[in-house]
C-alpha cells in the first residue's frame, strides 16, 4: 500500500441494461476470473426471475434490499496503553454501499439452491423484505457497535 497517496477512484460504466452504476459495482463484485459475461447472466437472470415472482421492478427492490442491508455503524480496533478496544464509528457512504454488495454476494453463495441466479434473486427479495443472512449481518454489526458504546470516546 503506497504511502504517498491515496489510489484514484476508477469511473465505472453504467450497465448496459438498466443504465445504472451501482448494479454495475455489484456486478463487478460478483464477477470471477475477469468473466463479466457470466456476471451480468447471473444477474439479469436473477431480475427476471424476480419479476416472475411478481415483483414490479426488480430494480427498485435491489436497491430497496441494498439499503436494509447498509450498516450506520461497525466497529475498528484501537490500540491504547496495551489494550486493544474495539471503537463503533459511524461508516462513510462508499464504504456503507461496499460491504452492503459484498454482504449480499457472500450470502447468496451461501444459500442452497441449485443456481447462482436462484440463489440470489433469493438473497435479494430477502433481504428487501428485511430477512436474510445478509440483514442479519448488518444487524450483528450494529449490535456490536452498540455493545462496545463504552468506548466510543477512544474515536480518532
Amino acid at each position: 500500500m503506497s504511502r504517498r497517496h491515496r489510489a484514484e477512484k476508477r469511473d465505472v460504466i453504467p450497465d448496459a441494461k438498466f443504465g445504472d452504476l451501482v448494479l454495475t459495482k455489484f456486478m463487478n463484485s460478483l464477477m470471477k476470473d475477469g468473466k463479466k459475461s457470466t456476471a451480468e447472466r447471473i444477474v439479469y437472470g436473477a431480475f427476471d426471475r424476480m419479476t416472475g415472482k411478481g415483483t414490479a421492478d426488480p430494480l427498485r427492490t435491489f436497491h430497496e434490499a441494498l439499503e436494509n442491508i447498509m450498516p450506520a455503524l461497525e466497529v475498528r480496533s484501537r490500540r491504547v496503553g496495551g489494550a486493544t478496544y474495539q471503537v463503533p464509528v459511524e461508516v462513510r457512504p462508499e464504504r456503507r454501499r461496499a460491504l452492503a454488495i459484498r454482504w449480499l454476494i457472500n450470502a447468496a453463495r451461501g444459500r442452497n439452491e441449485n443456481t447462482m441466479v436462484e440463489r440470489l434473486s433469493g438473497e435479494i427479495l430477502d433481504a428487501a423484505n428485511n430477512r436474510g443472512s445478509a440483514v442479519k449481518k448488518r444487524e450483528d454489526t450494529h449490535r456490536m457497535a452498540e455493545a462496545n458504546r463504552a468506548f466510543s470516546h477512544y474515536r480518532w
